[in-house]
């Protein structure tokens, strides 16, 4: 369900006021006073739900959109730009493109003020539809492969994060991924740089499989809901 605010640093509206409603994907939109209004819902909302607003300019200013599930494409909901995420709850997952396809960013909770703060691949500055991520399990266990279909060497990974696949001495390329627990983020260069790839349970038998171009992952570190694993929570570098 998607939710629309409107930021009173761009346009002055009455509170309250209901904008429209439309059938169908159950899109509501709403039009709330101040950013803070939304801040104040973190202490309403139960431990296992999952909010995020999205600000069509950078820094949180001009109109608000609320979103409290799936969203396969913004434009249609209302949303004309992403300029600044608040992670109310999470974790979750945006999309370069409609239908949650092309380039990946994982949010977990905090705030994203711009776009170089939620990824440094440097392609797109563009996110047209999200998705929560589903965090259900304590452990974590991924089996990287070098070939397709889980052949080649391969590099196992347990309830650890890995900024180097190099410095624990693998160099080879990562072509399928079997994830037996937990849920991941995989990313093209060493440090958490480059393109994100999410991991959740289940197996990924060729490259395309996790959106990737090419076969090359070089660090991964769990996913893990900043309400129960505050240490295990990534920070984004400004």
């Amino acid at each position: 369900m998607a939710t629309d605010h409107l930021n009173p640093a761009s346009k002055q509206q009455q509170p309250g006021t209901s904008a429209f409603k439309v059938r169908g994907d159950a899109i509501q939109l709403t039009l709330l006073k101040l950013r803070p209004v939304a801040q104040q819902l973190t202490l309403a909302l139960s431990p296992i739900g999952t909010q995020l607003v999205i600000y069509e300019q950078e820094n949180f200013q001009g109109r608000c959109h609320e979103l409290t599930g799936p969203c396969n494409n913004l434009q249609e909901a209302g949303v004309e730009k992403v300029g600044s995420i608040l992670v109310l709850c999470g974790p979750w997952v945006g999309y370069e493109q409609a239908s949650c396809k092309g380039e990946q960013y994982v949010f977990e909770k905090g705030e994203y003020p711009r776009w170089d703060s939620w990824t440094n691949s440097r392609r797109s500055d563009t996110i047209i539809a999200f998705r929560p991520i589903k965090v259900d399990s304590q452990e974590h266990k991924i089996v990287l492969y070098e070939n397709p279909s889980f052949a080649g060497k391969k590099i196992e990974i347990i309830d650890d994060d890995v900024p180097s696949f190099h410095a624990h001495g693998y160099q080879e390329k990562v072509s399928s991924v079997r994830v037996q627990s937990g849920t991941w983020v995989g990313y093209q260069y060493p440090g958490y740089r480059g393109y994100q790839y999410l991991f959740e349970k289940g197996e990924y038998k060729d490259s395309t499989e996790f959106g990737a171009q090419i076969p090359q992952i070089q660090s991964v570190r769990r996913i893990r809901d900043m309400q129960w694993h505050q240490r295990g929570a990534f920070h984004p570098a400004n």
